[in-house]
């Protein structure tokens, strides 16, 4: 790819954003300009934390004074932002505070990566610039990696289509009281539907950083949104369509687009998600390459292992889709994890001491047959599309015996309660993990209770203890004798004022692998 294609970072850009990414690193950036004043709100895009550790957190904003006009309202060069962190609400006690640069070659974003702070408390923090002042945040630390908690209480959530309806769950589950919340992608579509829909996204199709920063934006302004980032750290993962759908590693979905030039669209997606999410400098694009997975410890109760199965897979077998099993699903060499990867999550995973250990990805990876008894059919895009590996990560829960595995999906706009068996092609072989699927925030629209076909899919399907169609996230808590899942949904997203309800709750015994109605 070129990597001085237009709007992306330069190497010397690169040098000068990292620079500019790490709080309180001035350091070459020094002639951030502070004298100016904003004479409109330029937090326009709220403010977030995330990828906490014991001793630190990372804090996020973006200076969007206009976020109509193609500049945002701001020049091209840097901007001095000072934050402020503090122990209480009203921001008066153990109070610090920093200064960085929200940089032009990230779009104005800031990333402040806090140390020093002490294990498992809430903190409060904001931003100042220009005169203006952001609203305050709430974020937290874990508890020390020695410690054992006695809960970690957080939300699942995925999927989240701004055409396609409101984003009212959210609204629901900032008063659940949670930890952190868990994205696992979609939390932008990079498409343009031509059909009618609930609400538009303005623009064409995103193709170039600047639509991708238009995009997020538009999103991050949603109020339910913005709320929501505001009161809880958050642990973020991307799937497809913060690039484009069900694209694979450098295969677009797109079958005449080269993969020099899909590098140079995921290279310019990549540089948007960082710029908007609160992710820490590791994981700061090198052009078409991100570090997306990492492992984040509630202490000795959880391990979070994050991973990306969109960045190194290999292309989906059998032309994509749902399709009846091909020999393409059994290349030992398929692949939706990569090599390098994928052992460090079966190295992390064994060598983990921790009560449950919850993987935390894009896919599904129960294999559903979607037909309801008119033939076989897989999702070649999820984890049956790559059998060989889909099958040696099970294996390894089981003959590693990793305490407690516990996966965690999106993807599919449904929810899905799964038990993970040994062998799929023995219906009454040996569970070995649970896995809890997340419905979408918005995309579908208004969904149904009850999906069609449903009792074909349950037939087929025995190890499904669950499956939903409705909009919602799942609501987890874990502690060390059980973990529990509640399924947590509302009737519409086409209009506000949708109640929430729980459509069922399952709950896993420590060392006793299986699903339970709580």
């Amino acid at each position: 790819m070129n990597p001085d294609a237009p709007g992306l970072m330069s190497r010397r850009s690169f040098l000068v954003a990292a620079a500019a990414a790490v709080g309180g690193g001035l350091g070459a950036c020094t002639s951030a300009s502070s004298a100016d004043r904003f004479a409109e709100d330029p937090f326009t895009l709220g403010v977030a934390s995330g990828d906490p550790e014991p001793d630190g957190v990372v804090l996020w904003t973006r200076l969007l004074p206009k976020p109509a006009e193609p500049d945002g309202g701001l020049p091209g060069g840097p901007v001095e932002v000072t934050w402020t962190l503090a122990e209480d609400d009203a921001m008066t006690k153990g109070v610090r505070t920093g200064k960085a640069v929200a940089a032009a070659e990230l779009g104005h974003s800031v990333h402040v990566e806090i140390g020093g702070l002490a294990a498992d408390r809430p903190y409060w923090y904001r931003f100042q610039a220009g005169g203006q002042e952001s609203e305050r945040g709430r974020t937290r630390t874990l508890p020390a990696k020695d410690a054992l908690p006695a809960r970690v209480r957080f939300a699942l959530a995925s999927c989240q289509n701004y055409e396609h309806g409101l984003f009212t769950a959210y609204e629901h589950m900032l008063k659940e009281d949670v930890d952190f919340v868990a994205h696992v992608g979609d939390y932008i579509y990079e498409t343009v539907s031509a059909a009618k829909l609930f609400r538009k996204h303005p623009g064409r199709e995103c193709m170039t950083l600047d639509d991708y920063r238009r995009r997020y934006a538009l999103y991050k302004a949603d109020a339910a949104l913005r709320a929501m980032h505001a009161a809880a750290p958050w642990l973020v993962t991307p799937d497809d369509h913060e690039v484009d759908n069900n694209y694979a590693n450098a295969i677009s979905e797109e079958k005449k687009v080269k993969p020099e030039d899909f590098l140079v669209r995921r290279a310019a997606a990549y540089q948007a998600y960082y710029e908007h999410q609160p992710l820490r400098i590791a994981s700061l694009p090198k052009g078409p390459d991100m570090m997306l997975y990492r492992r984040v410890s509630w202490g000795r109760l959880a391990d979070f292992h994050v991973l990306d199965t969109r960045q190194y897979r290999t292309d989906q077998p059998c032309d994509d889709g749902n399709k009846p099993p091909c020999p393409e699903t059994m290349d030992p060499n398929g692949t939706i994890m990569g090599a390098v990867q994928r052992d460090w999550l079966f190295d992390g995973l064994a060598r983990s001491a921790a009560s449950w250990n919850v993987v935390t990805q894009q896919v599904m990876v129960a294999r559903v047959d979607r037909l309801a008894g008119e033939g076989v059919a897989y999702s070649m895009d999820q984890w049956p599309g790559y059998e060989v590996e889909r099958r040696r990560m099970l294996k390894h829960f089981h003959d590693a015996k990793i305490p407690n595995p516990v996966v965690l999906s999106g993807d599919i706009h449904t929810n899905w309660a799964n038990d993970l068996i040994a062998d799929f092609d023995d219906l009454d072989s040996k569970v070995v993990a649970s896995e809890f699927v997340g419905t979408s925030i918005s995309s579908g629209g208004d969904g149904l209770q009850k999906p069609k076909n449903l009792e074909g899919i349950l037939a087929d399907n025995p190890f499904v203890k669950f499956h939903n169609a409705e909009r919602g996230y799942v609501l987890c808590e874990a502690t060390g004798k059980t973990w529990r899942s509640d399924y947590r949904t509302v009737p519409f997203v086409l209009k506000p004022g949708a109640p929430i309800n729980t459509r069922a709750s399952f709950v896993i015994e420590t060392g006793k692998a299986g699903l339970k109605p709580a």
